[in-house]
């Protein structure tokens, strides 16, 4: 099954699209960048051939898209849900965690939070996923913020990211969007 493009028709900026083997260097360019990867939990990009495979692999899924400009169809941030990730969000069965990340060029704009409310009233329209659930660091509140805004609600629990490329425990602060009533 295809994976789908998601836009709005209400003026948003952004479309949220499959990523496609040639955003590697727009990937890299931006994920290389030493202040993007260590905020999501993930390590700078080191070439362009590193993007490619995270394209091929991590991303190659029906539910994660590459935030692009409207405009210019260009890459600036990643986004999905899923069951993958290394910390220990404490999840409950069925429950998708989100990620997200914008380049820093972006930051401060509302890109994360039209992305997210993109993918929020895709997965209402197109799933029966109860819940979903993200955190952010808590060094990184700006995170937490386009989560509330979405309307995200912190559960009271935190979590450590056991993170080994920065040789350091990180403190994650959880939160949960409620999607559709369980009957």
């Amino acid at each position: 099954m295809p994976k789908k493009v998601i836009s709005s028709h209400t003026g948003k900026s952004i479309v949220l699209r499959p990523w496609r083997d040639s955003d590697a260097p727009t990937l890299f360019r931006y994920a290389s960048d030493p202040e993007i990867g260590p905020r999501a939990g993930w390590p700078p990009h080191q070439s362009v051939d590193e993007s490619r495979d995270i394209i091929r692999t991590l991303f190659s899924n029906h539910t994660t898209w590459a935030i692009t400009l409207k405009d210019t169809d260009e890459p600036i941030g990643a986004i999905g849900y899923g069951p993958a990730c290394n910390c220990k969000l404490p999840a409950r069965e069925g429950e998708p965690i989100v990620g997200y990340w914008v380049a820093r060029p972006y930051w401060n704009r509302g890109v994360c939070t039209q992305a997210l409310g993109l993918m929020i009233d895709q997965i209402r329209k197109t799933t029966e996923i109860p819940s979903l659930i993200s955190g952010h660091f808590v060094d990184n509140p700006a995170s937490g913020r386009v989560m509330e805004k979405c309307g995200f609600v912190p559960t009271g629990d935190t979590c450590f990211d056991e993170s080994l490329f920065e040789g350091k425990d990180r403190l994650i602060r959880v939160l949960r969007l409620p999607l559709h009533s369980v009957t």
